[in-house]
């Protein structure tokens, strides 16, 4: 099984950081948003950067969404703050939280 494991998290990262990126729907996102993410986001707590702020969101942005997206998936440990995996929900599916994440990009823009 840890094979299988292995396989399907490395097929995961080639598929992130590849040209073809996933189509994530940010209208789908608020709600997602709102019920999750808001926690942290609207008030920076754990460093994370707040929705609409231009400033903190433009480096994250230049990543990528799908550098964004599996962070925020898998959690992350940065310099500033970290990220816990689904954002300490782990009933979200990916799709989920990828349009909560373009939904904040869209935001951040």
């Amino acid at each position: 099984m840890s094979r299988f494991l292995s396989g399907a998290l490395c097929a995961l990262f080639i598929c992130s950081i590849s040209g073809n990126a996933m189509a994530y729907n940010g209208t789908a996102g608020k709600a997602v948003y709102d019920a999750n993410c808001g926690t942290c986001h609207n008030t920076g707590m754990m460093s994370a950067p707040k929705l609409g702020d231009k400033a903190a969101w433009a480096p994250r942005i230049a990543k990528g969404v799908n550098v964004l997206v599996a962070r925020s998936i898998s959690g992350y440990n940065g310099p500033k703050g970290m990220m816990p995996a689904k954002g300490g929900n782990p009933k979200l599916t990916a799709t989920q939280v990828g349009n909560a994440v373009q939904y904040m990009v869209d935001k951040g823009k």
